[in-house]
């Protein structure tokens, strides 16, 4: 096992009518922004229990955070916070509003172009303090300091991590998720499940008890996960939700190496055609571990195994299977796993991308740093 450090700050508090709690999470006297998406929240009574909640302190409101959320969108909300001098965010949504909220409130303490944030040009060492109310799990956002921000001009998809964003508190009601679409949910599964596979299909390094921590995350994301997109049982629902965080908490990526590779081409999928972030790394998953299924041998044959029982055949035969299993387990989801199931361009998409990725210098990417733009392009062509 390789060397590490963990700590995760962030209070998780889960359960049927928690939100009231932010009266006491939230420090006394601090001047707040409630961040928000398009409104869903006052049609399911999360953004009423808020206000309630917050009475007595004094507040602010930003919201219309897009999916995907925008550097230009969010500079009027940077304004805001100078202008009203904020102490405090808390963003009520999902991942978008979350990573939204995080940039925001690292941007808020930096004197520079705030885009530099997500060049890599500044590293983020202060933040203002963040809190959330979680109503769409996947990302993993609530409880760990990455966030990911797109730009229209030029196009870009940037992400940015600094243990100064992990939000001082979480808050996971169950009952939050139950208004949630059936493909947002099953969006939610598919991005939480990908987390765990890029902390877990690399290269065996002696992580024994950070392998089971992560099966034990696969064996509830592939039962409660896909009950939870036909089912509002609350604790289909709970088990969903903190399986979800719990899949990027930081925890699973404790002394074991990280692959991510597939998060990085989603990202650019997702820039060029703005499609569903897990529905890219569905794409993109599949083919890559074909690509790569040398190096992940020994990875591929235990996830086979012990996640999907597959353990009979030839090495390379089972390894097929696994791939082919983890292509049925998005279908099963709703979710397809081929450019044409999308009806994107495959013919010039993988060379596009490629390009992308060559520009911006990712040049050497995945656990070994092997994967090549030009490999890029073989996944995604292999994809179509």
């Amino acid at each position: 096992m390789q060397n590490f450090v963990f700590h995760n700050p962030t209070r998780i508090v889960l359960g049927r009518h928690t939100i009231p709690k932010l009266r006491k999470l939230i420090p006394s006297g601090s001047r707040v922004m409630l961040a928000y998406g398009h409104g869903s929240i006052k049609q399911n009574g999360v953004y009423d229990q808020i206000t309630q909640a917050l009475n007595g302190f004094e507040t602010i409101e930003f919201s219309g955070i897009d999916p995907n959320p925008k550097y230009e969108q969010l500079l009027p909300g940077l304004e805001l916070i100078q202008k009203h001098r904020i102490q405090f965010i808390l963003a009520a949504g999902g991942g978008s509003v979350i990573d939204a909220v995080k940039w925001l409130a690292a941007a808020a303490l930096y004197e520079g172009d705030p885009w530099d944030i997500l060049t890599g040009q500044y590293s983020v060492k202060e933040a203002l303090p963040i809190g959330t109310v979680l109503t769409l799990p996947g990302t993993g956002s609530e409880a760990n300091g990455n966030a990911v921000i797109s730009r229209i001009e030029p196009l870009a998809k940037r992400s940015f991590y600094s243990p100064a964003v992990f939000p001082r508190f979480s808050i996971l009601d169950p009952e939050t998720t139950f208004s949630l679409p059936k493909h947002q949910i099953a969006n939610g599964v598919a991005d939480a499940f990908t987390h765990v596979v890029e902390q877990y299909l690399t290269y065996p390094v002696g992580g024994h008890l950070q392998d089971r921590l992560a099966e034990a995350v696969f064996h509830t994301l592939i039962e409660q996960g896909v009950q939870a997109v036909e089912s509002t049982d609350y604790e289909i629902r709970a088990n969903f939700m903190w399986a979800c965080t719990l899949a990027l908490n930081t925890l699973l990526s404790m002394g074991v190496p990280g692959d991510w590779a597939s998060h990085q081409i989603g990202h650019e999928l997702t820039a060029l055609h703005g499609l569903d972030h897990a529905r890219t790394l569905a794409i993109v998953l599949p083919s890559l571990l074909r690509e790569q299924k040398d190096s992940k041998r020994e990875k591929l044959l235990q996830f086979g195994d012990r996640i999907w029982g597959i353990r009979s055949g030839s090495e390379s035969e089972r390894i097929e299977q696994t791939i082919q299993a983890v292509e049925k387990f998005f279908r099963s989801l709703g979710i397809g796993v081929r450019f044409s199931e999308y009806d994107l361009d495959a013919r010039t998409t993988p060379q596009e991308v490629a390009n992308r990725l060559r520009s911006q210098g990712s040049t050497a990417i995945g656990e070994h740093n092997d994967i090549t733009p030009d490999k890029v392009q073989r996944i995604l062509e292999a994809a179509a």
